[in-house]
């Protein structure tokens, strides 16, 4: 099975998996090696929490309503780009804590976060 794939199948199953490199940083996205040195990398599962790194929003032709896409710093320390739900362009906001969850409603499950306190 393909890294991606067995992510994916993880995904479905509601849990949030990284690979850790043999130097003990996080891998994102699923891959085969550890980045640079070739080595083998171990699945663990994250916590699902981090903060925004970055976003943006896209206006789209009224009636549409606006979208955004986000970077997600998770606390295992590797990066993933995704949506917060439940928020606008006033609250949505660099730094604000967020916590993943899987969204089940299309074909495919997908990783979203919503807000939480810190």
């Amino acid at each position: 099975m393909s890294p991606e794939t067995h992510w994916r199948t993880a995904l479905a199953e509601g849990c949030l998996l990284l690979q850790r490199a043999p130097d003990g940083s996080a891998v994102f996205p699923p891959r085969l090696a550890a980045p640079g040195s070739g080595r083998p990398l171990e699945w663990f599962e994250a916590s699902g929490r981090g903060r925004v790194y970055t976003l943006s929003w896209i206006n789209r032709k009224p009636p549409a309503e606006p979208y955004h896409v986000a970077l997600i710093d998770l606390d295992e320390g590797a990066r993933l780009m995704s949506r917060v739900e439940g928020v606008t362009p006033e609250t949505l906001a660099i730094g604000m804590r967020v916590e993943a969850f899987v969204d089940h409603d299309g074909d495919t499950p997908l990783l979203l976060f919503r807000p939480v306190e810190d």
